[in-house]
């Protein structure tokens, strides 16, 4: 599963109105549309200019407290990835050895990127797109960041819409995935609560399947009653109904915005912490957990010499972080121009770590329990994706006492961290309306028969390797074009310190290269989406990575449009795209500091 940052949810506060000394004039319509996402992941996006007045000019809405603007970040860089993506890789990569490339990752790269785009979007006061006049010819990047977050919308909100089907699902005194005898149910299936358990010890294992696997691919997906990619079938009326439920809850978070939402993010942001604590204190007093404990952080060293452990360690980094997504930026081109975003990204990246790390003494308490019951090795039962999520974790609820109690806890959990944030200015009515239904037209081919696969495929393309592009050139233009020197500078006008050697050099040489590499081998080491022992046909890996192209080609479509639109001769088309917009009256005086080699050699 990519790690997508996503998709659609509540905006978690209030923002007042502020006159701040470097506001712009609002937008017409400014969308942040935002995860899971790896969920996943919603993404910033900036339409129509409003005509200009001079009260506009000076107007500008900031947070109104600034726990809400911290909360709402770590709302959207805490999602299930957190849950399901981190423990798997913690555990498939040596255990405790996987933290020296994650930490080494983090320093160098995870947490420069993150300060960058939160200083990017505090000073600039802009979204995703219109940050860009720092670099006008690289406003594509913008237009990247839109096209991912619409494509991760498709399929993140189906996420939720299973977590709502199990989340009702709940609400009776025996839970529905604990035993065989469900019309859903196949002759394969193997009810370890009653004598069918022995009964099924004939058949191969290869064919075995449990109760809680059975309910999520035959009785909620009906994966059973399709055979493929090609033959989706109809919508299915259950998660239809749940889907709808989702998309209307998005409509009126999106429509209320910023009047109602303030008091959200205090649930949404804190709620997965204070299941994951119930969930811990129950785990680990269940029989075989200290052993699922110990598999998750047995030390490996020998693994860090296998290349796949820093890959696996890098891409976990992007995803997990939601850097690239333009949410970052939309979020903190909210708060006060004198705000310490330094801060704030130290914050923000070491709870999403420490959030990451923690879980995984969760998943595996409940691991090393599954293990002990089924007599099989932890490596039989430790998966990451939706398995986890919608088969294990049910699996092992449903043995405990009130066992539909600790479900709607687990299931209330799942929808908080699925919900984040989403904003929009003045008009947004009808242009909200529009945007939900059309997602959830498109998300009506996730809950069809096949819907599995056509998830699968979106997770798969939508935003791996585009979003990690996007993010590359985003610090090649931040670092380079813009340059290091006068984004410093714009960070002591706020903070009144500029950033130190360190994050400078981190900016100009170690996260483009980072990122650089982390690119190339996702490429290099790319393999076909499969689920089960499905396999993808050529048509649809075509149709996956049309998908991820045409949100990449976004940055060199603008950049030959803007190129070719802008008037003068080469050397004055050159010089205007890549030069911000606030020095163009240097342009025409012929004072352009990119054309100098002080200006690509200064830290």
């Amino acid at each position: 599963m990519s790690r997508s940052k996503c998709p659609v949810g509540l905006m978690p506060s209030v923002v007042a109105p502020a006159k701040e000394p470097n506001a712009t004039c609002p937008k017409a319509v400014e969308l942040v549309l935002v995860k899971e996402q790896n969920g996943v992941q919603l993404t910033n996006s900036t339409l129509v200019n409003s005509p200009q007045t001079p009260v506009e000019t000076q107007e500008r809405e900031t947070w109104s407290k600034k726990i809400d603007f911290l909360l709402s970040v770590i709302g959207f860089a805490v999602d299930l990835a957190n849950v399901w993506r981190f423990p798997y890789l913690c555990y498939k990569n040596g255990g405790g050895a996987f933290l020296v490339p994650y930490l080494l990752f983090m320093v160098i790269a995870g947490m420069p990127l993150f300060y960058m785009e939160l200083a990017l979007g505090q000073f600039n006061r802009e979204g995703a797109a219109g940050v860009w006049k720092i670099c006008p010819i690289l406003k594509g990047v913008g237009f990247t960041v839109i096209l991912i977050s619409l494509y991760v919308g498709f399929f993140y909100n189906v996420i939720i819409a299973w977590a709502l089907h199990y989340f009702f699902s709940s609400f009776t005194m025996e839970l529905p995935w604990i035993h065989c005898n469900n019309t859903w149910n196949s002759p394969n299936c193997t009810d370890a609560h009653s004598g069918n358990a022995s009964d099924a010890l004939g058949l191969n294992d290869s064919f075995r399947t449990t109760p809680a696997a059975e309910y999520f691919e035959r009785g909620v997906l009906h994966l059973h009653e399709s055979h493929g990619i090609n033959d989706l079938g109809p919508p299915r009326w259950q998660l239809t109904s749940c889907l709808v439920l989702v998309i209307v809850l998005l409509y009126f978070s999106l429509w209320k915005g910023v009047k109602t939402s303030g008091k959200v993010v205090w649930i949404t942001a804190t709620m997965p912490y204070m299941v994951l604590f119930a969930l811990l204190l129950r785990g680990i007093t269940l029989p075989g957990a200290m052993d699922g404990i110990r598999a998750y952080l047995s030390v490996d060293f020998h693994r860090l010499c296998e290349a796949s452990v820093w890959i696996d360690a890098a891409t976990q980094i992007c995803f997990s972080l939601g850097v690239g997504f333009g949410v970052l930026i939309a979020f903190s081109s909210y708060n006060k121009f004198t705000n310490n975003c330094y801060r704030d990204a130290i914050i923000t990246t070491s709870v999403n770590s420490l959030t990451s790390f923690s879980s995984g003494f969760v998943v595996f308490s409940f691991l090393g329990y599954m293990a002990q019951k089924h007599n099989v090795p932890i490596g039989d039962v430790a998966k990451d994706g939706p398995g986890l999520i919608f088969i294990i974790y049910p699996e092992a609820l449903a043995t405990l006492p009130l066992s539909s109690a600790w479900a709607v806890v687990f299931f209330i959990m799942l929808l908080t961290l699925g919900i984040d944030s989403a904003l929009l200015h003045r008009h947004r009515e009808l242009f909200t309306l529009f945007i939900v239904l059309a997602t959830f037209l498109l998300s009506l081919f996730c809950v069809t028969n096949g819907g599995i696969y056509v998830f699968t495929l979106l997770d798969h393309f939508a935003a791996g390797t585009s979003i990690l592009f996007g993010v590359l050139i985003e610090a090649i233009g931040v670092a380079w074009f813009y340059g290091v020197r006068q984004f410093s500078d714009d960070i002591k006008q706020m903070t009144g310190q500029r950033p130190s050697l360190y994050w400078r050099l981190c900016w100009k040489f170690v996260s483009p290269c980072f990122l650089l590499f982390v690119v190339v081998v996702s490429i290099v080491t790319f393999r076909p989406p499969h689920y089960g022992d499905y396999v993808f046909p050529e048509w649809a890996n075509a149709l996956g990575w049309t998908i991820a192209a045409s949100s990449m080609s976004m940055v060199p479509i603008y950049a030959a449009y803007k190129f070719y639109s802008l008037p003068g001769s080469l050397r004055e088309k050159v010089a205007y795209a890549i030069t911000p917009e606030k020095e163009h009256q240097l342009v025409d005086r012929g004072q352009v500091r990119q054309f100098t080699l002080r200006h690509w050699l200064m830290v």
